[in-house]
């Protein structure tokens, strides 16, 4: 009886322990997707959604403790999928930019604080030119567009925003964009 007691506490003790090692302390890889990305012009005030996937390269789940912005403009959505990114698999970062609050080129940085292999944090870059209003009498064209916004034509909802239109990334060999 007394061995079968010390059998069962052993048993016990042993998957308690195993279960303590913290997933926080294994460290992983990502590789950032598209990375220093450079967005169309927008016009002041509209909002501009900026999506990121991020793979996880390494051998243990990612956790994104924190994501920190470099401006007030930007809030993460709450469709962001990087709480915990199984190994091989892709987390998605959602970010909304307001560009009321710039004007110009707005170049801006998330810096993704997680259990990643040096124990750095990574950045997430992109940048965007916000044109301000025109200040002058609109045209036929500046007119139009207001009166389709304003009207909620199909149109908007089959071909998408103005605003929303993509990016691209240079394609130079000596740019590293692998978050690593």
């Amino acid at each position: 009886m007394k061995t079968q007691l010390w059998l069962l506490i052993s048993v016990i003790s042993l998957a308690l322990w195993a279960c303590g090692t913290d997933i926080k302390d294994r460290k992983t890889s990502i590789e950032i997707l598209d990375n220093n990305r450079h967005y169309w012009p927008v016009l002041a005030g509209q909002e501009l959604d900026v999506v990121f996937y991020i793979n996880n390269t390494g051998e243990y789940p990612l956790i994104i403790d924190e994501v920190i912005t470099s401006c007030g403009c930007l809030y993460l959505s709450g469709k962001s999928t990087l709480d915990f990114v199984p190994k091989g698999e892709t987390g998605v970062l959602r970010l909304s930019y307001d560009s009321q609050k710039n004007v110009g080129l707005a170049k801006h940085y998330i810096t993704l604080y997680g259990n990643f292999v040096d124990g750095k944090t990574r950045e997430a870059i992109f940048d965007v030119n916000v044109v301000p209003d025109a200040l002058y009498t609109k045209d036929y064209e500046e007119l139009y567009f207001e009166e389709q916004k304003s009207s909620g034509s199909i149109k908007s909802l089959v071909d998408g925003k103005e605003n929303n239109k993509g990016y691209y990334i240079e394609t130079s060999t000596d740019n590293d964009n692998t978050g690593n």
